[in-house]
């Protein structure tokens, strides 16, 4: 999935390791993540760990989409900041599922996300 995520790939982030219902990806903050107030938008923050979730979640293979997530902030970031994010499923019940991701900077978590998923059914075989 992650050879095609090019929204991902623009700013960036990077596919460290994952393997069945974990990831781990890295990214730098730059420049043009910064906000007005000289930290790292709110926006950028999100889509990081929200990737790390889809990751986490669409491994080996299935097809799993988001049906929700939230985040929670706890520190700011800034300019040249490297941060990892780890995630990790925490309950998959039949097609739906529950994603933790913490993203960090160095030792200190920065936010929580926490991602809902739903798996998509398999496509039905095309009929002549």
């Amino acid at each position: 999935m992650y050879a095609n995520d090019r929204a991902s790939q623009h700013l960036g982030i990077t596919l460290d390791d994952h393997g069945p219902g974990w990831a781990q990806c890295s990214m730098t903050v730059t420049d043009i993540m910064a906000n007005g107030h000289e930290i790292t938008h709110g926006g950028y923050i999100f889509l990081f760990a929200d990737t790390t979730f889809a990751m986490a979640c669409n491994y080996p293979g299935s097809v799993t989409v988001a049906s929700g997530g939230d985040i929670t902030f706890l520190k700011p970031t800034r300019v040249g900041d490297e941060l990892v994010a780890h995630g990790r499923e925490i309950v998959k019940q039949g097609r739906s599922g529950i994603y933790d991701v913490e993203v960090k900077r160095g030792d200190e978590i920065v936010a929580v996300y926490r991602g809902r998923s739903r798996t998509l059914p398999a496509p039905k075989p095309a009929t002549s």
